[in-house]
Order: structure tokens, then sequence, then C-alpha cells
């Protein structure tokens, strides 16, 4: 239809500028009824012309409105990619820090110390016993001077 509207309007201009070409109706000879005709086949070629330009116009918007949903799709998948990596990283880290529990060295530390005072115990405890028994049986039955001197002015 717009081969159409080219071709009469081509058709115009050359009847327009070449009377002999295209001779001219005598507008006071035609028919109204013609006219009318004419005037409604331009205004039915007018309303299809709206009608494919409503049509171009709405298919552009449904490709724009593709085109963003397409794009807003992308940013969604490439965000949860980039959530999901981070999130490997941060567990990742996690364990690493979770398996190097503070508490768990304290406790080695602990029992390490523990192990070392069991040993020295073990080591000293023979010994140390026998000089707590030595100095317990070794009572000196003498008595010291100031003693003697406080026993006979009846102090004690």
């Amino acid at each position: 239809s717009s081969h159409f509207a080219q071709t009469f309007s081509t058709r115009v201009r050359l009847a327009a500028s070449s009377p002999r070409l295209y001779p001219r109706a005598p507008t006071a000879t035609a028919p109204p009824l013609t006219m009318a005709g004419k005037s409604q086949e331009l205004i039915q070629q007018l309303l299809q012309a709206e009608k494919e330009a409503e049509a171009l116009i709405a298919t552009a918007k449904k490709n724009r409105l593709a085109k963003l949903k397409q794009a807003k799709d992308k940013a969604e998948e490439d965000l949860k990619a980039f959530r999901e990596e981070q999130e490997q990283k941060f567990q990742k880290e996690m364990g690493t820090k979770a398996a190097a529990d503070p508490s768990a060295e304290l406790k080695g530390a602990t029992e390490e110390e523990i192990r070392k005072v069991k040993l020295d115990y073990e080591t000293n405890k023979k010994r140390t016993v026998e000089y707590v028994v030595s100095k317990v049986l070794d009572v000196t039955t003498d008595l010291t001077d100031t003693q003697k001197q406080a026993l006979k002015f009846g102090r004690v």
C-alpha cells in the first residue's frame, strides 16, 4: 500500500508538470460521485498507513521491552553468579578460620602445660617427700637460751 501511495504521488506530480501526458479531467464535467470515491480512497489509504505506523510502533515497543527484559535477566544471572562466588569465598575463609579454632589451640596448649606439670610432679615427688619427712623428723630437743630464760621467769 505504501508503494501505491508513492506511485499515486508520482503521478500527481507528473500530471501537474506535464498536462499532455496526463490530461486533466474537466472539473465541471466530472461527476461529484467520482471525486467523493477518490476522497474515500485517499482516506482509506491514510487510515491504512496509520494502522501500519501504529503496528510498527507497537512492534518497536515490544522489541524494546523484550531487550530490556533480556538485559535485566542477564544482569540478574551475573549478579547471582557473583553472589555465589562471594559466598564460596566467604565459606572457604570461614572454614579455614573454624578449622583454626582458637579454643582448640588453647586446649592443646593447656594439655601440654598439664603434661609438663605432671612430669615435674613425678620427677620431684620422691625428693620432696624425703625432704618434708626429714624436716618433720629433725626435731631438736634442746632449748635455746631465750626459751630457758622464759621458762625461768614463768612467762610461758
